[in-house]
């Protein structure tokens, strides 16, 4: 990649980390929904752990790093969602492709702020767990980078999705950047196998990477093991995910600047 696109990328970036340099509301925001879950359930694991047998206990901590790790995904695309939002909202995308920035660039600064704005968000999280309840991510080994990373990278992928949406629908699209991960959690595996579920759902959850991640996951947390097959599906479904919402993002992209929709796009 060039300097000047590594330029491009960079400044659009930093027009967003301006927004948040005297908005502590905003700051606020980042981290409110990651503590407020962790909390709520950090107490149900609690009740859980008090329970006077092993199974519970386990129980417990599998359902945290759960909760810890689906904030992940959710924080990704919402941060790569939100910031593309923002364009719109400030009646600033138009404006942006006067530029000589591409949309590539564009995703990839997108993609830069959808990590920061999980960092800020997760990381509290992840340590008042710690503090609260004893529960440290880190128990899992290494592997949760690539559980991390996974993660991610299904929420991008999402995302693509999202904004393909608002780029041929508008403003009516708009509320799918808070809501698409919400309706995949019970397909997701997050706080149960993917076994619980019925037969024909299975193959289903076994097509989302987020499944593969929590198999790996509870491996992980209950019998100290990485299942390694579990992850290498979770990034081969990952790169077809964004190849294919990538694409996606491209057609509406090229449509919509055909249309005239940049200028006036959420009006």
């Amino acid at each position: 990649m060039s300097t000047l696109a590594l330029r491009r990328i960079w400044g659009l970036m930093y027009r967003h980390l301006a927004l948040y340099r005297r908005s502590w509301p905003r700051l606020l925001e980042l981290a409110y929904w990651p503590v407020l879950q962790m909390v709520v359930w950090g107490f149900i694991t609690a009740y859980l752990a008090g329970v006077q047998n092993n199974v519970a206990s386990a129980a417990a901590g599998v359902l945290l790093g759960g909760v810890l790790l689906w904030e992940v995904a959710i924080r990704s695309q919402m941060g790569f969602a939100i910031s593309f939002l923002e364009e719109i909202w400030s009646r600033n995308l138009g404006h942006v492709f006067v530029s000589p920035l591409r949309p590539l660039e564009l995703v990839a600064a997108l993609v830069g702020m959808s990590m920061i704005r999980m960092l800020v968000g997760v990381i509290p999280a992840v340590i008042l767990a710690f503090l609260l309840y004893g529960f440290g991510l880190w128990r899992m080994g290494p592997v949760v980078v690539l559980f991390f990373a996974g993660l991610m990278m299904m929420g991008w992928a999402v995302a693509l999705g999202v904004t393909a949406l608002i780029l041929r629908h508008g403003a009516g699209a708009e509320p799918l950047a808070w809501s698409v991960l919400f309706g995949l959690t019970p397909f997701a595996a997050v706080y149960y196998p993917v076994a619980v579920l019925p037969d024909w759902l299975e193959p289903i959850a076994l097509a989302i990477p987020a499944a593969h991640v929590f198999e790996g996951m509870r491996a992980a947390l209950l019998d100290g093991r990485i299942a390694w097959a579990h992850l290498g599906w979770t990034f081969a479904l990952d790169l077809l995910w964004l190849a294919v919402m990538g694409w996606v993002f491209l057609r509406q992209f090229q449509g919509a600047r055909v249309r005239g929709a940049l200028l006036n796009i959420g009006e």
